[in-house]
């Protein structure tokens, strides 16, 4: 039966930056229309990410006005001309692209997949952008192996959790650090095997302690500007510094002659550029479900708010005093 669209909907709108007061949540937004090779996508649950605050706050440039969010699940209510991918109405989808603060998005198919049966919506919602970055890291940037040490900062955080869960999975040993004893806590119940702070000589004690005084194979920062300089200290020889994030600002420029002292490798990816094409997209999202299934990953969300309460999810978010995932629900 085909489901009524709706002509307004519900959503939150920008029209300048600024702080939380610049979230206006409309309820007669038009609903859009889907143009070629995009799904009309009823959400049921919206994804926060901290990069929605650098778009609010003008950080990262973007047109205004603007419906901020990067990724939700929901259902397909209607479908555009051309390509869909094999996607059709009524069709539970979890999908990354622009404009998810609304009852109803209209987004490309490309970036569009089912979700398993065995996977919630909420779940789904909560993996696919951490979690495929999370994933990507390990398989592209720096293809860990069993048995290899390696260096998460940040490991409480939406993508550290995940980089240990799915370390953990693949046999690696982890190195986690984080800023309190809660958050070491948490590190080490997702899988990291050793939880340190973020003091200098804390961290390299513990890393030649680990690693025989050979350093990790590899670390994985996405804080930025105030460990890198201990991330290069850390990496062992023939390492890889993978940098991707700047969580305390960016990384200053540097000689790159320096990496030569140990033949480091520096990686600073973004996802995309990794899930670029369909079969890439399917490839990862599918491995991400499968182990999110196989090795029951414990899916951390921090608070589901409604869309009308998006004024205090960004303050929660802003704070850092949040771990896992914090969602939207229209």
């Amino acid at each position: 039966m085909a489901t009524s669209i709706p002509k307004t909907m519900k959503g939150v709108l920008i029209e300048k930056t600024g702080g939380t007061e610049v979230l206006e949540y409309k309820t007669d937004l038009p609903v859009p229309t889907p143009k070629d090779g995009e799904i009309l996508v009823k959400n049921d649950f919206i994804g926060i990410n901290y990069i929605d605050t650098y778009f609010r706050t003008g950080l990262y440039p973007s047109p205004k006005p603007e419906i901020l969010g990067r990724e939700a699940s929901g259902t397909i209510v209607s479908t555009g001309p051309g390509n869909t991918y094999g996607l059709t109405s009524g069709d539970q989808v979890v999908w990354m692209g622009t404009s998810s603060y609304a009852e109803y998005s209209a987004t490309p198919s490309l970036k569009a997949i089912k979700i398993p049966s065995s996977i919630s919506p909420s779940d789904a919602c909560a993996a696919v952008l951490q979690g495929l970055t999370a994933l990507t890291l390990v398989e592209e940037a720096y293809p860990v192996k069993k048995g290899e040490w390696v260096l998460i900062h940040a490991a409480a955080g939406g993508v550290g959790l995940w980089l240990c869960q799915i370390l953990r999975a693949k046999g690696a040993r982890t190195i986690a650090t984080a800023s309190t004893e809660e958050k070491r806590k948490l590190a080490k119940e997702n899988g990291a095997e050793v939880v340190v702070g973020y003091e200098r000589e804390e961290v390299l004690e513990k890393v030649k302690e680990c690693t025989g005084g050979e350093g990790v194979k590899a670390v994985f920062d996405s804080v930025g500007k105030s460990t890198f300089e201990l991330s290069l200290e850390c990496v062992g020889r023939k390492g890889t510094l993978v940098s991707f994030g700047n969580a305390s600002g960016a990384v200053e420029p540097f000689a790159i002659s320096r990496l030569t002292a140990k033949n480091v490798t520096i990686a600073r990816p973004t996802l995309f550029n990794y899930i670029y094409t369909r079969e890439e997209f399917e490839h990862y999202a599918n491995e991400l479900f499968q182990m999110m299934s196989r090795d029951k990953f414990n899916v951390r969300i921090h608070e589901t708010y409604s869309l009308e309460d998006v004024a205090r999810a960004h303050t929660d978010i802003e704070s850092r005093g949040t771990t896992g995932k914090l969602l939207l629900k229209p």
